[in-house]
């Protein structure tokens, strides 16, 4: 029995959890925000609740991926209608999103098809070659504290704005979309006043970090998948080159499952509410390695692709020698 065939018992939608997982994530994120803007004035009161909110935004988002897959509810309408409301809050357009991330699953670790909208990676040949100037800026944006904070912001506040596939996709969809999230900041403001901006931005900050913080573990670990094209294989990728991460119920459920990104690539039309027990039903059958937290911020520390090693890398410690494989 391969893979896809045991998650495929996984896959069953049920329109009941469906709308629990939606409606109930949107009321904790609407209760959440404006418990956050009505204590403001005691920050240690409002940062948990801004975090909280931030989390559920998160959540938001996942469950917006899944209704790009149609994996969310049974019928595609729905999906496309229950995206398309999240749109405004996870300052996503939907069908650009749907469009980019179909993308991203046709072209997982294929070298050849690096693109820009994701967390670039130069492979330590490219590293070797390079001048002076690209090898700084890409050690700023591979630093953690550049990549996750001014990676986050600039994709979730700025890019989506006009993404590059805007053309591909229509460009009403995504100007329909920032209009709803102008009305949106408006209500916020008519409500609740500059108080209201300043949370709602510093949820934003921190939904945006998080955001950057998951898709760099998706697919950055030391013996992820990388290759070119003709040796690169897309069954292997799916599995290899994605990632597991078991870091408790608690982030599960902030993050709606994501982090069982091995089995999402694999068979996306698992649903995230049955994508955690899908995972570890599997682990009895198959070998599905998990990262746990040591592991998970240690892999802010690789750098480079070997092609050689087959492995992710630091940063080689001098010009021409040869990296230093995590221990």
């Amino acid at each position: 029995m391969t893979i896809r065939e045991f998650t495929s018992a996984y896959t069953t939608k049920d329109d009941r959890l469906a709308s629990l997982s939606y409606f109930g994530t949107f009321i904790f994120y609407f209760t959440t925000l404006w418990a956050a803007i009505a204590v403001a004035d005691t920050w240690w009161l409002a940062a948990p609740l801004i975090v909280v909110n931030a989390l559920s935004g998160v959540r938001l988002y996942v469950l917006q991926h899944d209704c790009g897959h149609n994996s969310l509810f049974s019928a595609r309408w729905m999906n496309d209608l229950a995206g398309f409301g999240l749109s405004t809050f996870t300052l996503t357009p939907y069908r650009a999103m749907q469009y980019n991330h179909n993308v991203h699953h046709q072209h997982v670790g294929d070298l050849d098809e690096r693109r820009s909208g994701e967390i670039h990676t130069m492979t330590l040949r490219e590293w070797e070659e390079a001048s002076f100037y690209r090898r700084l800026w890409y050690r700023i944006y591979r630093n953690p504290l550049f990549l996750i904070p001014v990676g986050g912001i600039f994709t979730y506040v700025l890019r989506y704005r006009w993404p590059k596939s805007t053309l591909r996709v229509g460009v009403a969809g995504v100007m329909a979309q920032n209009l709803a999230l102008a009305v949106w900041i408006w209500l916020i403001w008519a409500m609740a006043g500059p108080v209201g901006l300043w949370v709602y931005g510093a949820t934003v900050v921190v939904a945006a970090c998080v955001g950057v913080f998951l898709v760099y573990l998706q697919h950055n670990f030391e013996d992820t998948y990388w290759d070119r094209k003709p040796d690169h294989r897309l069954k292997d990728a799916v599995i290899q080159g994605s990632s597991a991460l078991d870091l408790g119920w608690w982030f599960d459920l902030a993050t709606g499952n994501i982090a069982y990104h091995d089995l999402h690539h694999d068979n996306p039309r698992i649903p995230s509410y049955r994508l955690r027990r899908c995972h570890r039903d599997a682990r009895e059958v198959f070998d599905l390695p998990t990262i746990e937290w040591p592991e998970a911020i240690r892999s802010f520390s690789l750098k480079l692709w070997d092609e050689e090693a087959g492995r992710l890398v630091p940063f080689p410690k001098e010009r021409g020698t040869a990296a230093i494989p995590a221990e």
